[in-house]
């Protein structure tokens, strides 16, 4: 089987061209054995492009757990790429189908290849029911912004000992941008913050009953901020497309931020904008192809012993 190793701002998936491959088992299965950086071809998932009647292409991302995700931003742009130097050649703008939706991608080039993306990300999803979330900040409908930490109802002693009560007190907030988010602004980001208490935040159904992608934010200044990333499904990533998206809400909404943000994660930077009258967020960054190969899946099953 043919592959491709791509990334976005770092955020990296080993991508499947299925206009001319065939999988040999189930995506599900097949993610989990192919993202192993030891063991296989190395990644925080798979994404397979498709055919699609509605649109260019369709994309279907999978996590380095198996789990199928609805949407990844740093993907769509990596997806697009593909697309336009090999499928729709010389193409500036695309539209690709995502469990999440239909979004469109606008595509600027050096020379014949495709180096930068933005992409509409469409309209964030305030609702509590609807990212879903069970945490509430007034009213059913009202959206979960700026509520305490504490609100979580878990206990982080174990994780951060002392400084457990301060960020108890942190400010998070809950958004969608096709998948579920909780971004929580605090004064410095540490690895005990994001390796510890994200996986933590992430599996605790009773708050997020789909889990959740967990980000932790520093704002710099009106216009930027610094993150790191807890990915379901995956841990930590270099980046996340609809985690910066997320992001960039969240600090809007709770007046941190101006409407156009640059987001610095450890993978690269990424240039977010929400068009608050049109009401649709805008990603612009990397997309960067690695390398292709071809993949002996006979191999992933005898590491696993099957």
């Amino acid at each position: 089987m043919r592959f491709i190793k791509m990334h976005g701002a770092g955020n990296d998936y080993v991508y499947v061209d299925l206009f001319t491959e065939r999988l040999s088992m189930e995506p599900e299965r097949l993610a989990p054995l192919i993202s192993d950086r030891h063991f296989g071809v190395g990644g925080d998932g798979l994404v397979l492009i498709c055919p699609s009647d509605v649109a260019d292409a369709r994309m279907r991302m999978f996590n380095a757990d198996g789990s199928e995700g609805e949407m990844c931003g740093n993907a769509i742009r990596c997806v697009a790429k593909y697309v336009a130097e090999n499928l729709r050649k010389g193409a500036k703008s695309l539209r690709v189908a995502t469990e999440a939706g239909i979004k469109t991608i606008e595509l600027f080039y050096d020379g014949s290849k495709v180096e930068r993306a933005r992409v509409d990300m469409g309209a964030p999803i305030l609702k509590p029911s609807e990212i879903p979330t069970s945490l509430r900040a007034g009213g059913e409908d009202a959206p979960v912004v700026d509520l305490p930490v504490v609100a979580l109802k878990l206990d982080f002693d174990k994780e951060l000992g002392a400084d457990a009560e301060s960020f108890a007190r942190s400010p998070l907030t809950c958004v969608s941008m096709g998948n579920p988010h909780c971004v929580i602004f605090v004064d410095e980001i540490t690895d005990e913050l994001t390796l510890d208490c994200g996986p933590k935040i992430e599996r605790s159904l009773e708050n997020f009953p789909k889990k959740v992608n967990v980000e932790f934010a520093e704002i710099v200044s009106r216009g930027e901020l610094k993150m790191r990333v807890w990915e379901r499904g995956s841990g930590e990533t270099l980046a996340c497309g609809t985690g910066t998206c997320a992001t960039v809400v969240a600090a809007i909404l709770s007046g941190r931020t101006d409407n156009r943000v640059l987001a610095r994660l450890r993978g690269g930077d990424l240039e977010i904008e929400w068009d608050r009258d049109g009401n649709s967020v805008f990603m612009t960054g990397p997309a960067t192809e690695v390398f292709r190969g071809e993949l002996d899946e006979r191999a992933l099953r005898w590491t696993t012993g099957d």
